[in-house]
């Protein structure tokens, strides 16, 4: 029960960004470039099925988990899938260059590649935490192991990544006093400050707007 709630507070509550428009729209036309009989590569997938035709793959082993794996050296040959995903995982890579020459190798010619990163966020150990990307990050990324930009755009905007820091500076602020109730407080503040996130839309028509925002995604091809 404790692992179900906190799996829907991070997934549905404080880190839903998954669930934004744009992400959605961008992994659904991934899911699109699917040939017939093709096959893609879910990378850091959790449990989560995202296609049929999409293998997972995870740095532990369970129900539904294809490849066991660090995204620095996937566990398969060269030029395997059409597509590969790769959402809010070579943030915490101690060499994200390595892990995008990896996703390039594996993937077939023509193929292509969604990567999704954050921008302002909080420090997510999972088990280690060691980058943040902007958009021009994120291309460069990509270029720098030969792959083509073709599509990149934000994943959820500054009012979503004021949220994210709104959240921890209160959690943290109080927990100075209640040091064993962070985790409390961060669940309860991340509800109470949650309608900062519906202000997205309207700041988003700023032209300030990726100054602190949440994330960013780029579609690649190789």
């Amino acid at each position: 029960m404790r692992d179900k709630i906190k799996y829907f507070f991070i997934k549905k509550i404080y880190g839903d960004h998954n669930n934004s428009k744009p992400v959605i729209l961008a992994v659904k036309s991934m899911l699109d470039k699917l040939p017939a009989g093709g096959v893609g590569l879910n990378i850091g997938s959790g449990l989560t099925l995202i296609d049929p035709r999409v293998k997972n793959m995870e740095i532990f082993g369970a129900v539904g988990i294809d490849y066991v794996g660090s995204v620095e050296d996937i566990p398969v040959d060269a030029d395997e899938f059409d597509i590969v995903i790769c959402q809010e995982v070579l943030e915490h890579v101690k060499n994200p260059v390595q892990a995008m020459s990896e996703i390039r190798r594996v993937l077939k010619k023509g193929g292509s590649a969604y990567i999704q990163l954050p921008f302002i966020i909080g420090l997510h150990p999972c088990p280690n935490d060691y980058w943040r990307f902007s958009e021009e990050g994120i291309e460069e990324l990509a270029l720098s192991v030969g792959m083509t930009s073709i599509e990149s755009g934000m994943t959820v905007g500054p009012a979503v990544g004021f949220y994210r820091i709104a959240v921890e500076f209160f959690s943290i602020l109080f927990s100075v006093f209640i040091p064993p109730a962070y985790k409390i407080f961060k669940a309860l503040f991340a509800i109470v400050l949650y309608p900062i996130k519906l202000l997205d839309p309207l700041m988003n028509l700023s032209n300030e707007r990726d100054r602190i925002a949440g994330g960013y995604y780029l579609i690649c091809q190789k």
